[in-house]
């Protein structure tokens, strides 16, 4: 381990791919990883790029690489791709649309697989995000899955998101529905050179102006990725968000934030390790049953299960 920790330290990609696997499969080894490598995170500037299906996020992502790569600035992209709900396999296509970026040695991917977690994003990304972020990179940019109203944990682990809308889809609307568009940072109207887009930019604008007069407004860009138009503009919006979060001192109190959900995530993790450990299969069949057949509520039911490694108070 000590002899792979020093080959990431000294740049060597291959080890940086090693490590991140381990990470990834959440073994023992892998935790042992993010402890030695995670006092070594903290500098790079982690972005978000978020939206429904279709919207050209991958496109988006790989432009927004190629114009950060045009700034000498070093980019690492974590691209989250949907899982099969049964063997949670994953096509990882987003790979082969960036195939052009993935070329330039300021670039790292790595594609992720969902595995059926909830909010766009995969289950080791925190710890995955961390130790690309110690290896060095200026920017690490997230992909989430194409993400619906309610998938905003994205914004509790990038420091600016960037939510993308596209004109034509058909329900434009749904851009204007709560839950989703509130995690903006900045809002992206890609595919621009289609028709609707100013409509929609105009959409966006009404519902903006419904904030509180004191509440930062995300800016809203247009942008056409398959042309890399706007990006440059896009990339400026980054950079500005990212010296009002550390002008405001909102950068502190949102990397505390996010340190104490990675706790509370990471507590319950364990606990539910330990109570599996703990309780034989036949005891978790018969509380199961019980609470199929009603005789037992499945809240007392889990205080029982989790007497098995918790004291009673």
């Amino acid at each position: 381990m000590d002899e792979l920790v020093q080959r990431f330290l000294a740049g060597d990609r291959r080890a940086l791919a090693r490590i991140i696997t381990r990470v990834e499969n959440g073994t023992l080894e892998g935790r042992d990883y993010v402890r030695a490598l995670y006092p070594h995170s903290g500098r790079a500037h982690i972005v978000g790029i978020t939206g429904g299906a279709g919207s050209g996020k991958s496109t988006l992502t790989g432009a927004l690489a190629t114009e950060l790569r045009r700034r000498e600035k070093t980019v690492a992209i974590i691209a989250v791709d949907p899982s099969s709900p049964f063997t949670h396999g994953a096509l990882l296509g987003d790979r082969i649309r960036m195939q052009d970026v993935t070329m330039d040695p300021g670039v790292y991917m790595r594609s992720m697989a969902g595995r059926g977690a909830l909010g766009g994003l995969a289950p080791a990304i925190a710890d995955v995000v961390a130790v690309v972020d110690a290896f060095g990179f200026d920017y690490v940019i997230i992909e989430t899955i194409g993400a619906g109203q309610d998938e905003v944990e994205i914004a509790g682990t990038a420091m600016t998101t960037v939510l993308v809308n596209n004109p034509g889809t058909g329900d434009d609307i749904q851009a204007l529905k709560a839950g989703i568009i509130e995690i903006a940072d900045i809002l992206v109207v890609n595919k621009a050179d289609h028709p609707g887009a100013d409509i929609l930019v105009s959409q966006l604008q009404a519902l903006l102006a419904l904030s509180p007069a004191d509440q930062r407004r995300p800016p809203i860009l247009k942008t056409t990725a398959t042309r890399n138009e706007g990006l440059a503009a896009l990339a400026d919006a980054i950079d500005e968000h990212r010296a009002y979060l550390e002008s405001s001192g909102l950068l502190a109190s949102h990397r505390s934030e996010d340190a104490r959900h990675q706790l509370l995530a990471i507590t319950q993790q364990l606990l539910l390790e330990e109570i599996r450990k703990a309780a034989p299969e036949a005891v978790i069949e018969t509380l199961t049953s019980r609470i199929a057949s009603r005789q037992l509520d499945p809240h007392t039911a889990a205080e029982e299960l989790a007497a098995l490694v918790l004291p009673r108070s």
